[in-house]
């Protein structure tokens, strides 16, 4: 799949959750010749939405990994990433 990996891990999290606050890094070359990684990626995302209001970290981390999708099979090999709300950064 010939997609820039950020770019669409951006769009993907912007449309499901829209979020007040999204910054992704690429940790990539950090992991680099890990045979495990099957040429995904590896990201980490601090993400704030107020469609985490109400929900618990679990539910948060798979209305994530929900927004993201089949990019878990393919072009992402690990993701890590930290979900508020607006209201838990005051």
């Amino acid at each position: 799949m010939s997609i820039d990996r950020m770019a669409e891990i951006e769009n993907r999290l912007r449309a499901a959750l829209a979020p007040v606050n999204l910054d992704i890094r690429d940790d990539s070359a950090k992991h680099a010749g890990h045979a495990s990684a099957g040429g995904g990626g590896h990201f980490h995302a601090d993400i704030v939405s107020e469609a985490f209001a109400g929900k618990t970290l679990l539910e948060r981390h798979r209305m994530v990994y929900a927004a993201l999708g089949d990019l878990m099979e393919s072009e992402i090999h690990a993701f890590s990433m930290s979900a508020k709300t607006p209201d838990e950064l005051r």
